[in-house]
């Protein structure tokens, strides 16, 4: 798999998307919870169990996710596309049915014109994921 470091914006939700991911991917996962922290005075009192910073390390992979968000708020778009470069068929069939279930099919996986396995799906939390493998 590639190495890939998205940082994602969750809005409430990123514990229970990161323990999604996690079931995934495996891996270690850190939760930085506001209450406590050095955040915590910038941050409004109802937010002490807000998420400010987390990462999920797998040893290839790393994705950051926060509940936090800037002065403008978060805007879930389509501007954001997770690609994982896979490295079998099986990696790749495991990963797309899991990211899939509970979210939409934007591109079946198949066999494309640059003779490698691809497929593109949005996860149940809105984020585009295209899974690539060359080596099947």
């Amino acid at each position: 798999m590639a190495t890939l470091n998205p940082y994602i914006g969750f809005n409430g939700k990123t514990r229970e998307a990161m323990a999604f991911y996690k079931e995934i991917f495996g891996g270690e996962l850190e939760l930085n919870e506001v209450g406590g922290s050095p955040m915590e005075q910038h941050w409004p009192s109802g937010s002490k169990d807000a998420i400010f910073h987390s990462a999920l390390h797998n040893g290839k992979l790393v994705i950051m996710g926060s509940d936090m968000s800037g002065p403008g708020g978060l805007v879930i778009g389509n501007n954001i596309s997770m690609a994982l470069g896979c490295e079998s068929k099986e990696e790749i069939t495991d990963l797309y049915h899991k990211l899939a279930e509970g979210g939409e099919i934007l591109d079946a996986l198949k066999e494309q014109f640059w003779g490698a396995l691809f497929a593109s799906v949005k996860d149940k939390y809105g984020i585009s994921w295209m899974l690539n493998c060359d080596n099947h």
